[in-house]
């Protein structure tokens, strides 16, 4: 079973292959950190944790580097409408990321450069191309010269004469910085220092890198010349990413990235989401209303990983009844392990088979969807077993078969970052007549009819920590005492 995986540059499946055997460099485009990640960033670092997990499963040492761009004109506007400074902006919405993955269940990165801590890197490699003649100085800033790198626009297939003629249309030809250019698609390596500004010295003058720049250096001094996967949203392709490009293979000679991997983008009920239309969604406020952060990396995942997804009340609601089966059948083992006799020391015992089904599904350009069928095949199995085994006090499946099926879904899971855990029972669970769950019921129906799937899974939840759990059907929905 060969890794085939969809490379943006060349526009077709490839056979994978790294740099060097057995080990992947990878690494990914990270947030600007001027406020609270929204869920476009949240499909992002969900998709990339999943295939740096995936890697790791299949056997390579990965090695997976995440930036933080902690230097930017939106960062420099916020700490000037809070009065504060860039740095303290930068440090509370990096201490926010961390919060924000944490409760998502992504792993950290190995490492997290910051533009700021890599300054050095950053004019090394702008004197590189300066010297090389793909960069001229301009009162106090740096640009790059496009025409001087033949194969611009190789990653996004846009032609340099009509990026120039494009650029050309959209300009203020009065604009100073435009009149330093010397073509009007060249962009800024480094940048003059502005009044009140922070600002770092290099052979220029006191100034501040360009956006493109610091991820060219960051991955040059994290990961060296040629990487394996390059990673981001579908949004970066152009230009930063083809900027990218243009930097580094200018300077280096070498391919920057062997494969350039780019996730799609999250609408809103049909509509880009933007504050303006008042759609933008954190994740900390959609999880802070209840929503289980397992159905939203569930949620991402039922997405092949390049398409488009739009994010609707629907569609949360059928990645939360989704989740409540994986779930269930994740508990399997803790719920009823006991009843059948399950030898929890021996966990390693999986089915082989089906393992090799989940990886010839995912081998196929990071197939999720594809794996996840597989993955609800053993839970609605187990689900159903454990019905049986609560209302007839016997299974029809051996207990060495089901255990093996419960180890392998979460085995499978676990590479999915899909992990259940079983909420303790409070000390009132035993005080809950039957009448008060059928008002609990009603309760949740009449929120389900008016759409409020958050107040509906804050009532399943809460009967389940005291023990009751609910079994939805087209005939309506049942409910028994564990």
């Amino acid at each position: 079973m060969t890794l085939t995986l969809y490379n943006t540059l060349t526009r077709r499946q490839e056979p994978f292959e790294t740099v060097e055997p057995g080990k992947v460099k990878m690494y990914y485009c990270g947030v600007t950190v001027y406020d609270y990640c929204h869920l476009g960033h949240a499909r992002a670092c969900i998709v990339w944790d999943v295939v740096r997990r995936y890697l790791d499963f299949i056997g390579y040492e990965v090695r997976y580097v995440q930036n933080f761009t902690d230097v930017d004109d939106k960062i420099l506007n916020r700490a000037k409408q809070e009065g504060s400074s860039m740095e303290a902006v930068a440090d509370r919405f990096i201490k926010a990321y961390f919060e924000d993955m944490a409760r998502l269940n992504i792993k950290e990165a190995d490492e997290y450069p910051r533009a700021t801590h890599t300054m050095n890197g950053i004019t090394r490699l702008i004197h590189e191309l300066e010297n090389k003649g793909f960069a001229y100085p301009a009162d106090g800033d740096v640009y790059y010269a496009v025409s001087q790198f033949p194969e611009y626009g190789k990653l996004s297939r846009r032609k340099q004469e009509d990026m120039q003629a494009g650029a050309s249309d959209r300009v203020n030809i009065e604009d100073p910085e435009y009149q330093k250019k010397r073509h009007p698609s060249d962009f800024a390596l480094w940048k003059a220092a502005r009044p009140g500004e922070p600002a770092w010295e290099s052979p220029w003058g006191k100034g501040r890198p360009g956006w493109h720049i610091e991820c060219s250096a960051m991955v040059r001094d994290r990961l060296g010349d040629t990487i394996d996967i390059h990673a981001g949203g579908e949004d970066l392709v152009f230009p930063h990413h083809e900027n990218e490009i243009a930097q580094s293979e200018a300077a280096t000679g070498k391919p920057l990235a062997n494969y350039w991997m780019h996730n799609g983008m999250v609408t809103v009920d049909g509509e880009k989401m933007s504050k303006s239309l008042g759609n933008f969604t954190t994740i900390r406020d959609l999880l802070d209303k209840g929503v289980d952060p397992m159905a939203v990396r569930l949620f991402v995942l039922l997405a092949q990983y390049r398409t488009q997804i739009d994010f609707t009340d629907r569609a949360l609601a059928a990645a939360t009844n989704g989740w409540h089966t994986l779930k269930d059948g994740l508990l399997f083992g803790e719920q009823y392990g006991g009843k059948l006799g399950f030898d929890i020391s021996n966990s390693n015992e999986t089915n082989a088979a089906v393992i090799e089904r989940f990886q010839e599904a995912v081998n196929h350009d990071f197939n999720f969807p594809g794996g996840l069928v597989i993955l609800f095949e053993l839970a609605k199995e187990l689900g159903r077993e454990g019905k049986i085994l609560v209302h007839e006090g016997k299974t029809e499946i051996s207990a060495l078969e089901l255990q093996r099926q419960w180890q392998t879904l979460v085995r499978l899971a676990g590479i999915l970052g899909l992990e259940a855990k079983l909420e303790a029972k409070t000390e009132t669970s035993s005080d809950l007549s039957d009448a008060s769950i059928e008002a609990l019921l009603q309760q949740r129906q009449e929120a389900r009819q008016t759409r409020n799937f958050a107040e509906s899974d804050r009532i399943r939840n809460e009967l389940h920590n005291q023990g009751i759990t609910l079994i939805d059907s087209r005939e309506g929905t049942r409910w028994h005492r564990n």
